[in-house]
């Protein structure tokens, strides 16, 4: 897996609201990695999860 590469396509939803489609690929990702036994990959894909979610909580919580 090209971790640079599924991060920047992860980016292009983020960057679109699509937070949807961008956290599923990002589970996927992280899911591949862990199939792997890549724990740089998984911690990578871990923390885009972590930070799609705070973008969500910022751009719609209260």
């Amino acid at each position: 897996m090209n971790i640079e590469s599924e991060s920047k396509v992860i980016q292009s939803f983020t960057d679109k609201g699509n937070y949807h489609a961008a956290m599923n690929i990002a589970i996927s990702a992280l899911n591949a990695c862990r199939r792997d036994n890549n724990q740089f990959g998984t911690d990578v894909f871990l923390g885009i999860i972590k930070g799609i979610a705070e973008t969500m909580t910022d751009e719609f919580g209260s």
